[in-house]
């Protein structure tokens, strides 16, 4: 009986939310830097094959989705390797969480002040406040890719709608030949690319292979991670308010 009541201590006291939100973290993470970096992959692999033949025409692509924020002259496969691990390196976020929830229910009054805590050595731990902030900071990034994920999800919808289209003439009034997909209307490729859309029974074949039906899977798989995350930092960033203020009203939280 005393091995069961320690056992339900424990659980009752266990953070189920920041728990539940760690793994989902690292789920969303991992599934966003995967299948995101095999998505581009795959999407430099169709406009190369079909779209434009000249490398300058979707080297834009790689500068402004690759790239992003780095250096514009990167290599292509460097910079995948450094779009990869810098999402990655977001993977420790959760951990590092998890970690400073259980801490900020274990630390006196002067640590959590920025004073020295227990033994009078002093404390390098986060504060509920700033932990908050740095979530918060964190939540409005990947915002902004959840956002921008949604956008080649977008294009390839459009794509195959066409190609629904195309493969369906009775459902609907215009010529096969006008229905196309035009990769410069996008932004995808320059409007000086050339042949920078694919019209048609060739617009059509592309939307079978297994190629175009692999990427668009991936792209929104890679949404899919990019909204867990966002979730999950939600839950961090309402978790560490709900604590810090059940701290400050215990009186050993932080004043604002």
């Amino acid at each position: 009986l005393g091995l069961l009541e320690c056992c339900a201590r424990c659980l009752i006291g266990a953070p189920f939310a920041s728990l539940v939100a760690t793994g989902l973290c690292f789920f969303g993470v991992a599934l966003f830097c995967g299948c995101g970096h095999e998505a581009l992959t795959g999407t430099e692999q169709l406009i190369e094959t079909y779209f434009s033949k000249n490398y300058q025409d979707y080297e834009y692509l790689i500068d402004v989705i690759l790239t992003g924020v780095w250096h514009p002259f990167a290599r292509p496969q460097r910079v995948r390797h450094a779009w990869r691990g810098r999402r990655a390196g977001d993977g420790g976020r959760p951990a590092h969480g998890l970690g400073e929830w259980r801490r900020m229910a274990a630390v006196p009054l002067g640590a959590s002040r920025g004073g020295t805590a227990e033994g009078g050595q002093e404390s390098h731990i986060c504060t509920p406040r700033q932990f908050v902030g740095i979530t918060y900071v964190l939540t409005i990034i990947w915002l902004l890719v959840f956002a921008c994920s949604a956008v080649p999800v977008y294009i390839y919808f459009n794509t195959w709608t066409t190609c629904q289209s195309i493969a369906n003439p009775s459902k609907t009034s215009a010529s096969i030949g006008t229905l196309c997909a035009d990769a410069r209307m996008y932004g995808v490729l320059p409007w000086n690319a050339f042949p920078g859309k694919v019209c048609g029974s060739n617009l059509l074949s592309i939307c079978k292979t297994s190629e175009f039906q692999m990427t668009f899977h991936l792209f929104i798989a890679a949404f899919v991670g990019a909204a867990a995350t966002l979730v999950s930092l939600l839950t961090f960033m309402i978790a560490a308010t709900y604590n810090f203020a059940v701290l400050k009203l215990m009186g050993r939280g932080t004043k604002f």
